[in-house]
């Protein structure tokens, strides 16, 4: 048995910058200022009204389909273990029968007479019987098996059952942990390209103002044609890149509906997850996530729940003791009227000898079957060790480019400032000025990246430790128990409804 160790990925078009540039220094002054803070304030509303990454996780934790999907088939895995103890109780059957039966019979009888003193006359004759008989046979028998010895069949599948809900439960616990992850992924997603979105329009406006001037200072024999074309095709540029990226935030919204149930709506700024809640080194996550990663522990769960499938199997092998024991009534067996009661009590022994060897062959596919899982969670810690050196270099490099990106900003904005007072004494073209502009913009826009970048590596950390959970997390939800359910119908005798009343 397998599980996603990690695994969260994520595609999207590329989203390259836009080329920005005005001469005119109160559209530049205006634009500079324009950082990370402002596009995460364009989404976010009163607080009444805002959405919260908490509040978009708790909805994910308690709508999401898959998730649901992924505890109903606990429930299902929890019904094998009372179906494995069935084979400690006895079982019962009642037959019935009823019926008509008639019956006819015919015979015939030969009688001779002899007259005459010589015997020459002779007289015969024939009679002729019929006897009819009709009756109604019916009876019922009520009959009761009790296993005594097995071989350890019943025993061994009882302890395979219960390994396998604790297997299921893991996965479940593994299925939580990506479901969230993919929640606060969708969740930043959808606030990075907003904010980029509203910074690819702003662009388009100081393009429109730029090339504005540009005509202006044309017709004042200031700048060439040459300006003015590069105005114009920077304007072009911007306005695909608007077309793009609203196309990106469609996507991530369609995303956060699939996964949270709701339209993203006045969402706040996303938070990293506490440094509390992380491990400190890369080698204490390493320790954390092969001792408690849900994937690992279902693997595991996995190899033992074959290891006892062996045993199942090699039970057949083993003689077996079993009671029977039945009463019956009959009525009319053999003539109208007639009454039969009858009891036994029986202790059979069954003991194999020779089946054909389909025994022996399925044994040995039940080892070869624990050997594959036991390769399998090998193969699943590898992929938790690759899941959590990942996480770490992700989180580590996020926090770095959030530092460079922050230089970058601070220099960029420098650099154009210095452009553009060279530009109104003829030192620089526009051209320059629009690729300064444009140095800014992308730097502001791998901030924005950065950002969110972060927020998903912390999550993912914490995903990949195996501790990201709605309790830990500290979500207002009511927290799915699996142990209930299976508490419920382990020891249950008979009934049709769930526990939940279906």
């Amino acid at each position: 048995m397998t599980g996603q160790a990690s695994g969260h990925r994520y595609q999207r078009q590329e989203q390259s910058s836009p080329n920005v540039g005005t001469p005119d220094m109160c559209i530049v002054s205006w634009l500079l200022p324009f950082g990370l803070a402002a596009l995460v304030a364009i989404v976010a509303v009163s607080p009444g009204s805002a959405e919260t990454l908490s509040g978009a996780l708790a909805r994910a934790y308690g709508a999401n389909p898959q998730l649901n999907a992924q505890r109903a088939q606990v429930r299902v895995v929890d019904e094998t273990v009372p179906q494995a103890l069935s084979g400690y109780r006895p079982r019962a059957q009642l037959q019935a029968d009823g019926g008509a039966q008639f019956q006819r019979e015919r015979s015939r009888e030969r009688r001779s007479a002899i007259s005459g003193v010589d015997g020459e006359e002779e007289l015969t004759a024939q009679i002729k019987r019929t006897q009819r008989q009709s009756t109604l046979p019916r009876g019922a028998e009520l009959s009761f098996e009790q296993n005594l010895f097995d071989g350890g069949r019943t025993r061994n599948s009882v302890s395979q059952a219960e390994v396998q809900v604790l297997a299921a439960r893991e996965t479940l616990r593994n299925s939580e942990q990506n479901v969230l992850l993919d929640a606060a992924t969708a969740y930043m997603d959808v606030l990075r390209d907003q904010a980029v979105l509203d910074l690819q329009r702003t662009n388009v406006k100081l393009l429109e103002e730029t090339l504005y001037r540009a005509r202006e200072r044309y017709a004042a024999g200031e700048v060439t044609r040459t300006d003015i074309a590069q105005a114009e095709a920077r304007l072009a540029s911007g306005r695909a890149q608007v077309n793009l990226a609203a196309a990106n935030l469609n996507t991530s919204r369609a995303r956060y509906r699939q996964l949270i149930g709701s339209e993203p709506r006045s969402l706040t700024p996303g938070t990293p997850v506490a440094d509390k809640l992380l491990p400190r080194s890369a080698a204490d996550g390493m320790r954390t996530a092969l001792s408690q990663h849900p994937a690992i522990a279902a693997a595991l769960h996995g190899v033992n729940a074959a290891e006892l499938e062996v045993r199942v199997v090699k039970s057949a092998l083993y003689p077996a003791v079993g009671l029977v024991a039945s009463i019956s009534q009959r009525y009319d067996s053999e003539a109208r009227g007639d009454r039969m009661r009858a009891g036994s009590s029986t202790l059979q022994v069954t003991v194999p000898i020779y089946e054909g060897g389909e025994i022996y062959s399925r044994t040995r596919q039940a080892k070869e079957s624990a050997s594959q899982r036991r390769a399998e969670a090998e193969v699943v810690r590898d992929e938790v060790r690759a899941a959590l050196s990942t996480s770490w270099s992700v989180l580590e490099t996020a926090k770095a480019q959030i530092e460079s990106a922050q230089t970058q900003i601070r220099t960029s904005e420098i650099v154009l400032t210095g452009v553009r007072e060279e530009a109104r004494v003829g030192r620089r073209t526009t051209l320059d000025v629009l690729n300064a502009q444009q140095d800014l913009l992308n730097a502001r826009v791998n901030l924005a990246t950065a950002q969110r970048d972060r927020v998903v590596a912390s999550y993912a950390l914490l995903l990949a430790t195996g501790r990201l959970s709605a309790r830990r997390l500290g979500l207002a939800v009511q927290v799915y128990e699996p142990t209930q359910h299976s508490d419920q119908v382990k020891n249950l005798w008979g009934g049709l409804d769930t526990p939940t009343g279906r």
